[in-house]
């Protein structure tokens, strides 16, 4: 297990970041390390990101210091979505076959949990996302024909996407954790247009199915002073309260959204006008 921690930072002395600062404390790479978990544990809401890629062994979740407790799972729930090959996750002696693009919602208390891929040759790239949790809810294993779709956007405006709410109230019961997957279709670059905040959730974007020599142009800050991140394939970035999350690829991508706070309300966004983003 590896993992690293990120603190909260203030929007005032966000204003402030360079390039390499703001990288430094927002950009998650390295996610997929070959039979390593590595993890990110991060002060917004003390939701972690991270994720694993086994190839040749089954890879073991352990807890780390800043949980503080025996187990990963002790206080916190977990959502996994596969990026990858077909996998299995083991929980406490269950074993549930996660396909691409599935998700897979594992609730607190439970003890043991490991992953595996099916065929070396094509691993399992399980995205982990995390949030503390007060009570126990089941396991449940999301497929795509599982999941609520939404058709956003359009091609005239360079979004036609589908969302894809996998790990989301009224589908999975959970304390605080949503996640789901973005599809961008052929033609359309530009994700969550026309931006926004909300106020009592923060959120990470992983992006994925980002072609070879393509980049992800992700946007971040307060309204009216934003900043940019340029992105690689299976990179992910966190998103305080405070800031917008939206992005254009120089390609059509994938991005996998998770969020964690005060409420389980999907809708619960401030919108920012197009027209007045600085």
């Amino acid at each position: 297990m590896k993992y690293s921690i990120r603190y909260a930072t203030h929007p005032q002395d966000f204003k402030s970041y360079d390039t390499n600062r703001i990288r430094k404390e927002f950009l998650v790479s390295d996610i997929f390390m070959q039979d390593e978990i590595n993890l990110v544990y991060s002060m917004y809401d003390r939701f972690i990101v991270g994720g694993v890629k086994p190839v040749n062994q089954k890879v073991k979740l352990e807890t780390i210091d800043p949980i503080k407790a025996d187990h990963f799972l002790h206080r916190r729930e977990m959502g996994v979505i596969n990026a990858g090959g077909a996998g299995n996750i083991t929980v406490d002696g269950k074993i549930y076959e996660v396909q691409h693009k599935e998700a897979l919602y594992i609730g607190m208390g439970d003890k043991e949990v490991s992953f595996e891929s099916q065929q070396a040759s094509q691993p399992a790239l399980f995205y982990i996302n995390s949030a503390p949790a007060h009570r126990s809810f089941p396991d449940k294993l999301v497929t795509l024909n599982d999941a609520r779709k939404l058709e956003l956007g359009s091609l005239e405006t360079s979004n036609d996407r589908t969302i894809n709410q996998l790990i989301i109230s009224g589908l999975v019961e959970t304390c605080q954790l949503q996640m789901g997957m973005t599809l961008l279709k052929p033609g359309s670059v530009w994700n969550t247009m026309p931006p926004h905040v909300h106020s009592r959730r923060m959120e990470a974007y992983f992006y994925f199915e980002v072609p070879e020599n393509q980049a992800i142009c992700h946007f971040m800050g307060e309204p009216n002073e934003t900043r940019p991140i340029w992105m690689k394939n299976h990179e992910a970035v966190l998103s305080p309260s405070w800031s917008i999350h939206a992005a254009a690829g120089t390609s059509n991508y994938g991005f996998i959204w998770g969020m964690a706070g005060e409420n389980l309300d999907y809708a619960d966004m401030d919108m920012a006008s197009i027209s007045d983003i600085r």
